[in-house]
């Protein structure tokens, strides 16, 4: 028996019975609060995705032919690191965090090395309450001023947004005005093993 194999029922019965907010709590930030606790619920546990939507296809697509996992891997109490593997690239983790009475969401992107890359630590915080199921995360300043200057003006106008059901499903999206949708479904049914250390990790 696996340590994934005993891991993964207690998350999935803490994930399931983890109660939304009652009717007399009106406090904003429930839904996002809930949201990261679901998430946090599966730490330690890996589970592989598949692109599901990507509207207009990229022209080189890198993600093609390879194995997509994402493993919740560090779990403070204020946020959660979910590194997402494509194939054999580790450079890419999602670092999700609280932020005021919502949350944020910011890429950091490593080369093998462990170095930052020229474009890393972009993202974008909550500007309404969300649902438990899924937080919306539009591009901030700080964001834009790193697209425009790394020349990707076409990345200016970026929301991302993340999206858990308990148990069944977890979504990455990439949206933007002019039809571009890219979303990334990963299932949570069967967690899969642990991948290797994202890039940097060690650093």
């Amino acid at each position: 028996m696996t340590l994934r194999t005993v891991l993964w029922p207690l998350a999935l019965t803490f994930a399931t019975a983890m109660p939304l907010a009652s009717a007399d709590d009106a406090s904003i930030d429930v839904p996002s609060k809930v949201f990261l606790q679901r998430l946090q619920s599966l730490c330690g546990l890996a589970f592989e995705g598949h692109v599901a939507v990507d509207t207009p296809a990229e022209p080189t697509n890198p993600f093609a032919g390879k194995t997509l996992l994402m493993h919740v891997r560090e779990c403070p109490e204020d946020g959660v690191r979910i590194p997402f593997h494509v194939g054999d690239d580790r450079s890419r983790t999602w670092v999700l965090t609280r932020a005021g009475s919502g949350l944020r969401l910011k890429h950091d992107h490593r080369h093998a090395d462990g170095t930052p890359d020229a474009t890393t630590l972009y993202g974008g915080d909550t500007t309404d309450a969300g649902t438990a199921e899924r937080q919306q995360f539009p591009v901030d300043a700080e964001s834009i001023t790193l697209f425009r200057a790394e020349g990707r003006e076409v990345s200016t106008s970026n929301t991302w947004a993340m999206e858990i059901r308990p148990g069944e499903q977890f979504v990455y999206e990439l949206s933007r005005p002019g039809g571009r949708l890219f979303r990334v479904v990963f299932d949570l049914r069967q967690p899969v093993d642990a991948p290797p250390a994202p890039w940097g990790a060690e650093l």
